[in-house]
């Protein structure tokens, strides 16, 4: 039996393939190579993603960390002077202001209608690899992602995991849907082979706004490392829920620690409200939950355990 496609009929492969020219064609444009240089000397680099006409670029905040300054070289071969307007090491995200015209804005999209098995496309621009291209499909979704800068632990909440492989330069790069719409930013902090990105959803652009206006965000921070999962059955029968976010690591000395969180726990609610996936829980850690008790629910054991944390303000030694 053949399995050649029928004259005329386009193959499976054929379509994967156009939709990834196409997205890559139309990406391209809209994303820099992105070079820094630190106050100490230092020196950094990685991708930045056009989100504003008027010449904001989204990154990632290692990537600018400890820089005031830089350059971005587009793909047709156009350069412009950058100003950091702000980074926010929690969500690792960070903008950046072009001193000239830059080229138009790409589309952004929603990552809350992304579903695992979904084809997505990373588009990079590391210097010297002008429109890098890898593509994938979504693999996990609400995943925390630990990370460390010298003695300071953090996690970026509520990651996007895919399978298009990215290597350092892609950091700050966009992920695209089919449709050429960018649902995330790449980071490629964890060096794991895996693709990682920052959601674009409702609490990232209140993120992305508030960097714009303030030049920082104050962030509450717990220190937990977590990944939505289902209730068990008797459990999920009793609170009408069907989803909660499961505990996997507590990061030390944090304030989840000192609360007794666990790993294993499974947090059914925070601040009496119910927690269904990471941007559950990270929306409620902002400026006004700093230093305020949050009570948590979690099923320990087969038990409900209360727990009341009291999130401390993100810094560079959290």
């Amino acid at each position: 039996m053949s399995l050649a496609p029928e004259p005329g009929t386009e193959s499976a492969l054929d379509a994967y393939s156009r939709i990834v020219t196409s997205v890559a064609a139309d990406l391209t444009p809209h994303v820099a190579a992105l070079q820094v240089r630190t106050a100490a000397g230092g020196s950094g680099a990685g991708s930045a993603v056009v989100v504003s006409d008027d010449g904001l670029l989204l990154t990632n905040a290692h990537v600018v960390a400890g820089a005031a300054r830089g350059r971005a070289v587009f793909s047709d071969g156009s350069e412009a002077d950058v100003d950091v307007v702000g980074a926010d090491p929690l969500s690792d995200l960070a903008v950046v202001r072009a001193r000239t015209s830059t080229p138009s804005a790409a589309l952004l999209g929603d990552a809350g209608t992304l579903r695992v098995g979904q084809l997505v496309v990373a588009v990079g621009n590391p210097l010297g690899l002008a429109g890098s291209v890898t593509a994938g499909v979504v693999s996990g979704l609400g995943r925390s992602l630990p990370t460390r800068e010298g003695r300071a632990a953090r996690v970026v909440e509520d990651v996007i995991q895919t399978d298009a492989a990215l290597n350092p330069g892609n950091s700050g790069g966009a992920l695209a849907d089919s449709t050429s719409r960018v649902v995330g930013i790449n980071t490629a902090v964890a060096g794991w082979g895996l693709g990682l990105a920052v959601p674009i959803n409702d609490t990232t652009r209140r993120i992305i706004g508030t960097l714009v206006s303030d030049g920082r965000v104050r962030r509450a921070y717990l220190g937990l490392v977590s990944t939505p999962a289902p209730l068990p059955g008797p459990l999920a029968e009793r609170t009408g829920r069907r989803r909660g976010l499961r505990i996997v690591d507590v990061v030390p000395g944090s304030p989840a620690d000192r609360a007794g969180l666990k790993g294993g726990d499974l947090v059914l609610e925070a601040g009496r409200r119910p927690v269904a996936d990471a941007q559950s829980l990270q929306r409620l850690l902002f400026a006004e939950a700093i230093g305020k008790p949050l009570p948590m629910t979690v099923y320990r054991r087969g038990a409900m355990v209360d727990v009341i944390t009291a999130p401390t303000e993100l810094t560079g030694g959290s």
